[in-house]
Parts: C-alpha cells; structure tokens; sequence
C-alpha cells in the first residue's frame, strides 16, 4: 500500500494510517511505500505521473519477483506454500531489488536491495523470513 504526500495534509496521513493500522489486523504481510519517499528518487523535471510510474515499478518488481519465485524454473523451485511459510504472518515487510556484477555481486546486489529510497524505514531486525530471487 502507499502513504500520502506530506502536503496532501495531516488528515489524509492520519486516515492513511488508521487504514493501514485496519489492513495490518487481515493481511499475513504488508509493504508500505509512503509517496514521499518519491522526492528520493526524483529530479525537478520528473512529473508527477513518472514519480508515481517509479512507485508501480517497485510494486510491480516485488509482486513480480515472488511469482516467478513460484512458477519460473531455476536453481531452488518453490511453490506456493513455500513462500506462504516464509510470509505467513510476518507484519510489516520491505522488499527492494538490486542487480550486479563482477567480483562481489551477491553482496552488492544485496545491498542495493536493501537501500530501496522508496520503502518507508522498516529494519531487518528480527526478520523472520526471507525470499530472495
């Protein structure tokens, strides 16, 4: 799910949240990505649309990485049980992708993952879990 825009105002925020807090309660695992992480990632001459056309991409890559986890043939194939006991009521989750190569590429690929500028600022501390594509 996304947040608001900081200047979209505090009562917007707050029904965000109380939303997110209700969704939290019927969900095994939630990914927010709060809007105003976008100005991380954005320039003074990216528009509104592609900002948000950022957000979907990252949406779309993690939905997309988990499904191919399932159905695309590789190394360690998964089904889908495998990934409901890695997600089965896990609360708050970040996901991010990253690419690289050469010397060391697991690692900064990793790391790139992990740096994801859109994810609001959830920690690996005492993860549970952990699917990596």
């Amino acid at each position: 799910v996304t947040k608001p825009f900081q200047f979209e105002g505090a009562r917007r925020m707050k029904t965000a949240e109380a939303g997110i807090e209700e969704l939290q309660k019927s969900v095994d695992t939630l990914i927010v990505i709060p809007n105003q992480n976008l100005f991380r990632i954005a320039d003074e001459k990216t528009t509104f649309a592609d900002a948000f056309a950022m957000a979907d991409q990252v949406l779309y890559s993690g939905v997309a990485s988990i499904t191919d986890l399932m159905i695309k043939e590789g190394l360690i194939n998964l089904d889908f049980a495998d990934v409901r006991s890695v997600m089965h009521e896990m609360g708050r989750a970040m996901m991010g992708t990253g690419e690289a190569s050469g010397e060391g590429r697991a690692l900064n690929a990793a790391e790139a993952a992990i740096a994801n500028p859109l994810l609001d600022d959830t920690s690996m501390r005492g993860a549970r879990g952990l699917l990596i594509s």
